[in-house]
């Protein structure tokens, strides 16, 4: 059997665009000759793909499972170009991570610093995103491994114990909070809070600890990052939670204090995830292993 890279395509683009002609248009071939594609790969399947009607068409159970089965195909024949092209350009390798900000504001930039130092003819591709959409960027291929929280994201992922990140608790100086070595949820919920982004793991532990207490969270403003959120606190508008490395970077400079949490969900187990360690290419497992080193961050970045 040859399948036919292009039908291939063509059909995960029918499926996540979920039309035939909106699928030809994002592939650039008129929709007659995409419909004609879509019949002869599953003619030569020999298995019915979509149940076409005058409303459109619909997915059989068959096609969901074409539907992984050919990204993985795809992504593997674009590492495959990825890589050869960049021979062809002088350079040995390129890895592409997928990170939530936690990692790469307390982890990543002493380790990548190191890393590149040893490997510079190595690029590495680093993009942040919130833990589930790591997790599904690994799955569908699109990134080679990701670093997320713990938890439970579905699919077929491979994980492995990354780092400890300890949550605390940040406050300007002068805060009533900050006369505490230790602060409760309880005791911080009586007050205003700056949350993260919307969907962010730490709007998620704050949301939750708040309802079995059974006090109202006061969220009084959010943000997208970790600086913004720094200064939103340094300027009265509540208090926050964040890593502690990650807090370190902005406390002397905002004149803000940190408290530990009193709490079980203060200490996170950050890790990596996988498709499979064995389908790597070389310079991702080069760089696998540099991470799981536990003295590959023992020195601090130099910008």
């Amino acid at each position: 059997m040859r399948l036919d890279p292009l039908s291939l395509r063509l059909f995960v683009a029918v499926m996540e665009e979920q039309a035939i002609a909106r699928a030809a248009a994002r592939e650039h071939i008129a929709t007659s000759a995409a419909s004609r594609r879509l019949s002869e790969l599953e003619a030569q399947l020999q298995v019915r793909l979509f149940e076409r009607s005058n409303r459109g068409i619909s997915p059989t159970p068959a096609a969901y499972t074409l539907l992984d089965l050919a990204r993985n195909v795809l992504g593997e024949m674009d590492g495959i170009g990825r890589q050869m092209r960049e021979y062809g350009m002088g350079m040995r390798g390129h890895v592409r991570v997928v990170a939530n900000i936690s990692a790469i504001t307390q982890f990543l930039p002493a380790q990548l610093q190191s890393f590149m130092a040893q490997h510079p003819e190595v690029q590495v591709h680093l993009q942040e995103k919130i833990s589930s959409e790591i997790a599904l960027a690994v799955a569908q291929n699109t990134a080679d491994f990701g670093i997320l929280n713990a938890g439970h994201y579905g699919g077929d992922l491979r994980y492995i114990p990354y780092r400890t990140d300890e949550l605390v608790l940040v406050a300007p100086s002068g805060h009533p909070l900050t006369q505490q070595a230790k602060v409760r949820m309880q005791q911080a919920l009586t007050y205003d809070f700056v949350g993260a982004h919307m969907g962010s793991a730490l709007n998620g532990l704050l949301t939750r600890s708040a309802a079995q207490l059974g006090m109202p969270l006061k969220l009084r403003i959010q943000v997208t990052s970790y600086d913004a959120l720094c200064l939103m606190v340094a300027a009265g508008l509540g208090v926050g939670v964040l890593p502690r490395k990650s807090a370190a970077l902005y406390v002397n400079s905002l004149g803000l204090q940190t408290m530990a949490l009193d709490e079980p969900w203060a200490q996170r187990q950050l890790v990596l995830c996988m498709r499979s360690y064995e389908a790597l290419p070389s310079a991702a497992q080069s760089l696998l292993h540099h991470l799981t080193d536990p003295n590959s961050d023992s020195r601090p970045f130099i910008p």
